[in-house]
């Protein structure tokens, strides 16, 4: 079956559909990894978007249960240039296109992926529509143009209830904004007692959490539509140790004063390089995201600059000064890799472990009993 992907610019491509059948309009966007697709279609970063694969070949290994990041696929269109519908892998158990069928997403392939990936590249991320119609260009380019970019893709990504996830060690509050799962593995393999909670959770209803780090989580879309959570972390701020990765990066920035800023055509894929200002080794490290906190802002703000992109030298990693908080803007748990950064949760830990050493508090059962007690008197009188 023919698909179409038209672009608002007017540049039409014209290929074979695969996956799901229909219309969808999304942000059309790149990703350079050369594995690692279900990881991408997983993502919930990838939230309103339609991603187009660089690497030629897509499918080959086909699609298993062990590598999914989220429950469902987020991704709103796949662009490929070759679909391979047959996969040759041990591990693979159903085939990319039946996933995508599944979940409802219009792939289109056979076309020129390098073509479209130099015009995001010179022109910048835009909108786009795939569909498998015959409607007119005319009438594609209308719906095109009448349909807004999303703005509540992490109250669509987000968890919507509390999830325990239960351990020995230290206990995580894991705000979801779209949460990657291989955030939460890191956590789990390092002992840790996880609770993950919905994006828009007061700061009070943490504290009665009683944890002994916040992380922060990935997420899609501007950081500057989750005025929420950015009023939540400026509260929480001094009190608890915080790790932000990915948006939870620029939503900590915008925390303490510090402004975002859209990138032209974004960070996506797993070969960035980053440099540590200051050890001076360079990392490479996996990307998924289209903002970026802008360094003219940082001052006053009590952030320091701890890791740039060698690339185009955009700020990649940040610690303040006063507070134990720190947040990276690339992925650090890395599925499918590379796994360089993985100690970052390391050090995290180890943040908490001396917060605590440094403001003892009492055990999580007194404190308990304490509430209990206060809310039966309340309720007697």
């Amino acid at each position: 079956m023919q698909a179409r992907l038209l672009l608002e610019d007017g540049t039409l491509f014209t290929g074979r559909s695969f996956g799901a059948e229909g219309s969808v309009v999304g942000e059309v966007v790149f990703n350079t990894g050369i594995t690692g697709y279900q990881e991408v279609l997983s993502d919930p970063s990838y939230c309103g978007q339609i991603v187009t694969m660089t690497y030629p070949l897509i499918g080959n290994y086909g699609v298993t249960r062990d590598d999914f990041e989220s429950i469902i696929p987020y991704v709103h269109g796949f662009v490929v240039r070759r679909h391979e519908p047959v996969p040759s892998n041990w591990r693979a158990e159903i085939p990319l296109d039946v996933l995508l069928k599944e979940a409802g997403i219009p792939g289109i392939c056979e076309i020129d992926t390098r073509m479209l990936t130099r015009i995001i590249r010179h022109h910048g991320t835009m909108k786009g529509i795939i569909t498998t119609g015959n409607e007119p260009v005319e009438e594609l380019m209308e719906r095109l143009n009448a349909t807004p970019l999303l703005r509540d893709q992490v109250a669509r990504t987000s968890t919507k209830s509390f999830i325990n996830v239960p351990g020995g060690g230290e206990r995580i509050v894991l705000i979801d904004f779209g949460a990657k799962s291989g955030i939460l593995r890191e956590l789990t393999r390092r002992g840790c007692d996880v609770m993950i909670v919905p994006y828009d959770t007061p700061a009070d209803q943490i504290r009665r959490l009683n944890p002994d780090g916040i992380q922060l989580s990935n997420g899609p879309g501007d950081p500057k539509d989750v005025g929420v959570a950015v009023q939540t972390i400026r509260e929480l701020l001094g009190e608890y140790p915080i790790f932000g990765i990915c948006l939870g990066h620029q939503l900590l920035a915008l925390a303490c004063g510090a402004d975002t800023e859209k990138l032209k055509f974004g960070h996506r894929g797993g070969n960035h390089p980053v440099k540590d200002l200051v050890t001076g080794r360079c990392f490479i490290t996996s990307q998924n995201h289209g903002y970026a906190v802008r360094e003219d802002s940082i001052p006053g703000t009590g952030l320091e600059i701890t890791q740039i992109n060698n690339n185009d030298k955009t700020i990649e990693g940040l610690r303040h000064t006063k507070y134990p908080a720190f947040s990276v803007q690339y992925h650090p748990e890395a599925s499918p890799g590379p796994h360089d950064t993985s100690y970052l949760f390391d050090e995290f830990l180890a943040m908490i472990r001396e917060h605590k050493r440094r403001n003892p508090r009492r055990p999580r059962q007194v404190i308990l009993a304490e509430t209990l007690k206060g809310e039966l008197m309340h309720a007697q009188k």
